[in-house]
């Protein structure tokens, strides 16, 4: 049985406050919050190195979970490659956007889970 795609209805998220957030998003939440509306994104949270507080500085990549609203296949995939670019322009860095019905290694959804931090929440 497969729970991963349940990973955002049955955990707890962290907030912003509980890590260290690299200060390129933290600057830009209003700017976050406009993508999320634009490309229907139901939530988003930072992972990895970029809120720890050990490798600020030192981001190779920003990597984010998101969740998105039900959209028919087309329009889901307009949504994920048009944020991912959004992303990498306003931050001017890499971006990985990972789905959460994507992960099936448990060791990356610990890594995740030691490190999500809740950026936007519809």
């Amino acid at each position: 049985m497969i729970l991963y795609p349940l990973l955002f209805r049955y955990t707890f998220p962290l907030n912003a406050s509980d890590h260290d957030m690299d200060t390129r998003i933290s600057e830009k939440q209003k700017e976050l919050a406009h993508l999320c509306r634009r490309f229907h994104v139901r939530r988003m949270e930072l992972f990895g190195s970029a809120v720890q507080e050990d490798k600020i500085g030192n981001v190779g990549d920003f990597d984010f979970l998101v969740e998105f609203e039900d959209l028919p296949p087309k329009e889901y995939a307009n949504a994920y490659f048009g944020l991912r670019e959004a992303l990498e322009t306003m931050l001017d860095h890499p971006v990985d956007v990972v789905v959460p019905s994507a992960i099936k290694n448990p060791y990356f959804l610990r890594g995740i889970e030691a490190t999500r931090t809740l950026l936007y929440a519809a």
